[in-house]
Parts: structure tokens; C-alpha cells; sequence
């Protein structure tokens, strides 16, 4: 019976199947290390462009960096040329990933027009390809996430999770949702148990999960072997504490009080100047101060505010206002 508990990907051990998915500009390493710490199983990085590596982009090092603190985490590259991302791999074999994972789901129209993230599966041949060059010289599971299809006139998850699987995949991780759909409309859960069905190697399932009892109706309805929580964690790292305490307790644990999520806002700020210093670190947290502070009184009006902080003197200042009044 599928459930709550521990997950085999290859040759890695997770000590749940609770997993922060994949998210651009959100699941950088302070916002990783933070999920972790709450209790995620599986911490996924944010997509890496495969050429970005090669080509020895600036930023892309940025992106790379792994705390000690965060496994077992997940490094996503997302590219279309097989021979491409192999040698990516090689380019990054000495950082300290525990799992490879390829981005087959992205809806954004400048990589679906490059033939890459859920463009890929118009292709299941190229999928089976891409992955099987991985596997011959990855020396950690390689892994792939799908979508439902790429729209409703091409559901071809099915298909896509048997090519990956033929190609040496570990695990598949499906969104129940087509590319056209984006990140609207209903999770389409039936697509994850179809797939978890025809395949032999763990499903995890992503979609419209959150909280515990919404992650208990997956396993329940889909059979899959993991869960995977993305947006509902945006400002919400908690979520993974929540969940894994309503499956080992029988109750999810209580919601952090306004001094707690005004102290994770600090350390989660803290952690990102360190990262990516002042200028950017204090720009990336606006959204997700944005996402903390969601639901408080005189949120609306703060978020304002919020657009005007340029340093942690500003950041503190206004969160206080909103979160300890």
C-alpha cells in the first residue's frame, strides 16, 4: 500500500518521500536548507541550463552552490542535445549532488521554443536518448520530471515515463497538469496513477498538494511513491514539518505564530546576502516576504512597501511592522 515513509531513488535513501520540487527563482539553496530543516525528504535545485555550464556562465556557479547542511538534494539540468548534457555532467561530476534530475515539464515559452523542459515531450524518443546519455556517465541516479502532456489533444505522460525508463531513469516525478495548462486549473491526479501502473521504478506525484491530508488523497488515489510539494511551499517552508507530522503523529503540527515566521524571514534573508550579497539578496526576498506575509493584517498595503526595501536595516524594519504588531 502506497504511503508515508522512507524512498529507494537508485542507489539513494530518503528518510521520507515528502520532496520539495524544483522552482526557478524560488528553491535556491537558503530557501533549500530552510525546507530541509522543516523536514523535507528531497530538496530540489532550481533548473540549470546545461549549456550555461559548458559555456562557464557566470551566474550558473550561483546556482551550483550545495550547503553541507541540505542533502539529499537534487540538481536539475534542463537542455535538449544529448551529447550536450552529458558533457555538462562531466563539467559537474565533482559537486556534491546526490541525485541528477532533467527537467522535462518547464511551460515557460523561451524554453519550450528551444526545444527544451515540457517541449520534450513531443519527442519520447529524444527523452529515452537524453536519458540513457546521462546514465552512461552519471555516477548518481538519474531522474526525470514530466507534466501530464504537453496539452489535452497529447497526453502522453505514459509513454514519455516508459521512455525514460528505458533509458536507465530511477524515478519520475509527474505533474498532473498539461504544458498548455501551466499552473492552472485542477491536477489531473489519474495521469500519476496511470503512470505509477505502466512503470516499474518510483512515481512521485506533483500537483495540487497542500497539506497532509491532500498529500494522504495521492498516495490514496495514485498508488505513487513519493509526493511532491512546489508552490505551497512558497513562503511556507513549514508545510514539510506539517506534513510530516500529520503522517507520523496522526495530526499536522500547529501553524507558526508570527514571531516564529518572522524569525525564519530573517534567517532565510541572513542566508541570502550571504549568497548573492546585499543588492540582489534583499531583491530576492521581496517576493518572498511577499509570500510570508500572505494572509497577515495589512498585508496587501505592506507589499508596497516591500518593493521599496534596498537593505536588511528596511527588511527588518517593515516585517516587523506587519509581523510583530
Amino acid at each position: 500500500m502506497a504511503g508515508y515513509g522512507k524512498l529507494q531513488i537508485g542507489s539513494v535513501t530518503l528518510a521520507n518521500n515528502i520532496i520539495l520540487g524544483p522552482m526557478a527563482g524560488v528553491s535556491d539553496l537558503p530557501f533549500r536548507v530552510l525546507c530541509s530543516e522543516m523536514g523535507a525528504g528531497l530538496v530540489c535545485m532550481e533548473m540549470i541550463s546545461a549549456k550555461a555550464i559548458i559555456y562557464k556562465n557566470r551566474n550558473t556557479n550561483m546556482l551550483l552552490e550545495i550547503h553541507e547542511s541540505e542533502h539529499p538534494v537534487s540538481l536539475q539540468l534542463f537542455g535538449s542535445e544529448p551529447a550536450v548534457m552529458q558533457e555538462a555532467v562531466g563539467m559537474i561530476k565533482d559537486r556534491p549532488y546526490d541525485i541528477l534530475d532533467v527537467n522535462m515539464g518547464c511551460p515557460v515559452p523561451k524554453i519550450v521554443s528551444n526545444g527544451e523542459g515540457s517541449a520534450l515531450m513531443k519527442n519520447p524518443d529524444l527523452i529515452e536518448k537524453i536519458v540513457k546519455a546521462l546514465t552512461d556517465v552519471s555516477d548518481r541516479p538519474v531522474t526525470v520530471k514530466i507534466r501530464k502532456g504537453f496539452n489535452e489533444d497529447s497526453v502522453n505522460a505514459v509513454e514519455c515515463a516508459l521512455a525514460a525508463q528505458q533509458g536507465g531513469a530511477a524515478a519520475i516525478a509527474v505533474h498532473g497538469r498539461t504544458r498548455e495548462q501551466y499552473y492552472s486549473g485542477e491536477a489531473d491526479w489519474s495521469i500519476i496513477r496511470r503512470v505509477k501502473e505502466a512503470v516499474k521504478v518510483p512515481v512521485i506525484g506533483n500537483g495540487d498538494v497542500v497539506d497532509g491530508e491532500s498529500a494522504k488523497r495521492m498516495f490514496d488515489e495514485t498508488g505513487c511513491d513519493g509526493v511532491m510539494v512546489a508552490r505551497a511551499a512558497q513562503g511556507n517552508p513549514f508545510i514539510f514539518r506539517e506534513i510530516k507530522s500529520f503522517f507520523e503523529t496522526g495530526s499536522a503540527a500547529p501553524r507558526p505564530d508570527k514571531q516564529e515566521v518572522y524569525d525564519t524571514v530573517i534567517r532565510h534573508a541572513d542566508m541570502q546576502l550571504k549568497y548573492k550579497g546585499e543588492y540582489i539578496g534583499i531583491r530576492e526576498m521581496r517576493k518572498h516576504v511577499s509570500w510570508y506575509t500572505f494572509g497577515m493584517p495589512g498585508s496587501a498595503k505592506f507589499r508596497n512597501e516591500i518593493n521599496q526595501m534596498t537593505d536588511m536595516d528596511s527588511l527588518k524594519k517593515a516585517c516587523a511592522k506587519v509581523m510583530l504588531t
